[in-house]
């Protein structure tokens, strides 16, 4: 039996999805499927605090959508595909968990926009490239890149890199804001899990409503968006992590976090 093309593997409370699919991890529905399931079981599992999105090819983190099969596939079949892509891409947003894309190679397409939908990309130096180059195919960047790399990097420039189709380097991704971190090829996904680890530490539940607050506030008005940090807020002083941060800090101790909320369950969205 072959290898799957998306799996979970799991080091501690750092969940890691590899994609899998030589020569170029690019993806039709059946792999989406596949994705979409690893993503279920990762945000299900109590055991993962954070999650590592990675390829296990050299050459390509994700070239995107197999252009095969969308040439075979007629307009529904497609449009199917991209429905099924939003959710199972949405999930990553909408969960309390922490998804970090280790980006090692070349990331096109719906290859970048699966990036995208991580709530961080740390990446390898290197000559390769990133961008959404659906315009010379005469598409539009289908699978969320209109909506989140302007909410990543501002309209102008993401417009630019849209229409035009041109992509970018590691280092002006990372200047433009697309990428959080560098780092040397081959330290990539050894710092990333550091990362992870050391946040997957830390007090997640907290963390988890951070991200609810930054993602639904961002689209309010400023005062609606204060009574949602009010209501996001109001769970935690109860919880098992603030009693034990507060104690932590009056004891002049590091804080042993146990990532569970008290007397309430904040529960992960899918």
């Amino acid at each position: 039996m072959s290898d799957p093309v998306v799996n979970l593997s799991k080091s501690g409370p750092v969940g890691h999805i590899t994609l899998n699919r030589p020569p170029a991890n690019s993806y039709e529905i059946g792999f989406m499927r596949d994705l979409d399931a690893v993503i279920e079981e990762a945000i299900w599992d109590p055991d993962v605090k954070v999650v590592i999105l990675k390829s296990a090819l050299e050459k390509f983190f994700s070239a995107g959508a197999d252009i095969k099969a969308f040439t075979a596939n007629d307009t529904a079949a497609n449009l199917e595909m991209i429905r099924f892509a939003h959710g199972a891409l949405e999930k990553m947003a909408n969960s309390a968990k922490v998804f970090i894309a280790a980006i090692n190679a070349h990331a096109l397409g719906g290859g970048l926009e699966m990036a995208l939908a991580c709530d961080l990309r740390f990446a390898a130096e290197g000559s390769y490239r990133l961008g959404l180059p659906e315009v010379t195919l005469g598409l539009l960047p289908g699978n969320g890149g209109t909506q989140r790399l302007p909410r990543l990097i501002g309209a102008n420039k993401a417009l630019e890199m849209m229409i035009s189709g041109e992509p970018v380097g590691p280092e002006e991704a990372l200047h433009l804001g697309i990428v959080n971190k560098l780092f040397p090829p081959d330290k990539l996904i050894e710092e990333t899990g550091v990362y992870a680890k050391k946040l997957a530490a830390g007090a997640t539940v907290a963390v988890g409503q951070i991200k609810r607050a930054v993602y639904q506030g961002i689209s309010m008005d400023l005062s609606d968006a204060l009574a949602l940090e009010r209501e996001l807020i109001e769970p935690l002083f109860d919880s098992e992590d603030v009693k034990e941060g507060l104690a932590a800090f009056a004891e002049k101790r590091p804080p042993v976090y146990k990532g569970q909320p008290l007397g309430s369950t904040l529960s992960e969205d899918t």
